[in-house]
C-alpha cells in the first residue's frame, strides 16, 4: 500500500474555503457532464469536490440533503480515535457483546463472536475497511449514541450532518441521518488532512480508509493508476455512496462527496455511476 502523502497543500489551501463556499466555480463542462449521468442513470445525484491546492470546485446538488447510510461510520471512527487521544478511551480496551448483537453485514464481528470480546482498535478497523454493522453499534453505544456524535459534529463546526438512530434503522424519516455532499467533504478534510487527531490517530484512520474493501468498486475505481485513495461508502436498497480523499502523484489532495439515491436503484449500475464520477473527477481536476 502506498504511504500517504503530506497533508501541506491542505494546510495551504485553509479549511475554511471549504466550509464557507469560497472556492473558485466549477467548471461548466465538468457540471453539465454530472447532470448529463444523472439524466442517464435517473434518480437524485449530489457531488461535491474540491482541489485543495487550488480551490477549485465541482458541485452538483452539493448542498442538498442525502441518507448519510454507512457513511456516518468515517466521523464515528474518528470520534473513537478524538476520544484516544483525549485518554478517554483505549484502542486496547475490550468490548462485550454476543450473538444477540450480530447484524447483518457484519464479517469482522460475526466471526469472532465466540470470543465474545473484540478491541476498541478492531472494531474501528473494521468499520472503516469492512463496514461492520454490529462493530457500528457497539461504537455508538460506547461513545454516548447518536446524539453524541452528532454533538461531536457540531464541535467541527458542521451543522449540517446529523446521526439520528442506530445501525439498521433506517431509511428516510424527514432530516434523519442525513448530510450534504459538501458538509461531508468539509468534516472529511478535518478528520483526514486537520488537526482534529493527532498524528499516529490520524495516519492509522487514513490507512484503514485506504484500505476499505467496499470501496474498491465505486469512486476510486475511476481514477489513474498511482493515485492514492481512502474512502468511505454507503449503502442501502436504494442508496449508493461514497466519500474520498484522494491525492494525485505530486498533487494536493481532491475532496470528493459522492451521494446516490434512486427508489429501484440497481447496485451494480449505481456503482457504476460512481466510478463514472470518478473518472469524471480524474479529467476535471487535470
Amino acid at each position: 500500500m502506498n504511504a500517504w502523502p503530506s497533508r501541506r497543500g491542505f494546510v495551504a489551501a485553509g479549511f475554511g474555503a471549504i466550509v464557507a463556499g469560497r472556492a473558485g466555480p466549477a467548471r461548466a463542462e465538468g457540471g453539465d457532464a454530472i447532470a448529463a449521468l444523472e439524466r442517464q442513470h435517473g434518480g437524485r445525484l449530489g457531488v461535491f469536490v474540491q482541489d485543495t491546492g487550488t480551490g477549485r470546485t465541482l458541485a452538483h446538488r452539493a448542498d442538498e440533503r442525502f441518507l448519510l447510510a454507512s457513511t456516518f461510520k468515517g466521523p464515528l471512527a474518528a470520534m473513537v480515535f478524538a476520544r484516544v487521544d483525549a485518554g478517554h478511551d483505549d484502542l486496547a480496551h475490550l468490548v462485550p457483546y454476543g450473538q444477540h448483537d450480530l447484524l447483518p453485514a457484519s464479517p469482522i464481528t460475526t466471526a469472532h463472536v465466540a470470543a465474545g470480546v473484540l478491541a476498541v482498535g478492531t472494531l474501528v478497523e473494521a468499520i472503516l475497511e469492512r463496514s461492520d454493522n454490529t462493530a457500528a453499534n457497539l461504537l455508538l453505544r460506547r461513545i454516548g449514541g447518536p446524539p453524541a456524535l452528532t454533538g461531536w459534529l457540531r464541535s467541527l463546526g458542521d451543522t449540517v450532518t446529523r446521526v439520528d438512530r442506530y445501525e439498521l434503522v433506517g431509511g428516510w424519516s424527514g432530516m434523519k441521518d442525513t448530510t450534504t455532499p459538501r458538509a461531508i467533504a468539509a468534516v472529511a478534510a478535518r478528520i483526514s488532512l486537520g488537526d482534529v487527531l493527532r498524528p499516529p490517530t490520524r495516519a492509522l484512520n487514513n490507512r484503514w480508509m485506504a484500505a476499505n474493501v467496499v470501496g474498491g468498486r465505486r469512486v476510486r475505481a475511476g481514477f489513474p493508476e498511482g493515485w492514492t485513495t481512502g474512502d468511505r461508502t454507503g449503502t442501502t436498497n436504494s442508496v449508493c455512496n461514497d466519500y474520498a480523499i484522494a491525492y494525485p502523484p505530486g498533487r494536493s489532495p481532491l475532496l470528493i462527496a459522492v451521494y446516490y439515491e434512486k427508489s429501484d436503484l440497481d447496485m451494480d449500475d449505481g456503482e457504476a455511476l460512481l466510478r463514472a464520477i470518478g473518472a469524471l473527477v480524474a479529467r476535471w481536476a487535470a
